[in-house]
């Protein structure tokens, strides 16, 4: 890994309730536009590392961004990304892009928590039913560095906060 690539900081991107659910039948629970637009701004024009069940969530790959999915199907083909296999592979992927972001599932939140060095996180504060969850966040290795509140209002039914951690440095 020369200099440039070791400066990468991988970034998780999530939406997760108070009891970190994430979706349902391979379904977000909630609209939040505002969300959205974030997620879309600060994803755009980079690599996006995620699950082939949230890729087929999805109506197509998402436009200005490097789609890379991750999935134990040897067989699985995707149009406008690209497929891989091992977390080495998509990292690989990545190269020459210093902000790569993992934007799902949970089993794939869960694989690259451990290697990530940010997470950005929507903490939508309400409980949910859910079968996909989000990683516990644990906060001997993450510190948080950034709150922003955002209350509901008419078109956004819930209050959520955009919640920015990183990792410590042992």
């Amino acid at each position: 890994m020369n200099k440039s690539e070791s400066s990468k900081e991988i970034t998780l991107i999530a939406a997760a309730s108070e009891n970190n659910a994430l979706g349902k039948d391979n379904q977000l629970i909630w609209h939040l536009s505002e969300d959205l637009k974030r997620f879309k701004r600060l994803t755009q024009g980079h690599a996006i590392i995620m699950g082939r069940k949230t890729f087929e969530s999805m109506p197509r790959a998402l436009p200005n961004r490097k789609n890379i999915i991750l999935t134990r199907n040897k067989d699985y083909n995707a149009k406008d990304a690209w497929v891989t296999h091992t977390i080495d592979e998509a990292l690989k992927l990545t190269e020459g892009d210093l902000l790569p972001f993992v934007i799902g599932g949970g089993e794939i939140y869960s694989l690259f928590l451990p290697i990530a060095d940010r997470v950005e996180l929507t903490r939508v504060h309400s409980s949910f039913e859910a079968d996909a969850f989000f990683p516990e966040i644990d906060p001997q290795q993450w510190k948080l560095v950034e709150e922003e509140k955002h209350f509901s209002s008419p078109d956004q039914p819930y209050d959520y906060s955009y919640l920015t951690y990183k990792k410590n440095k042992i």
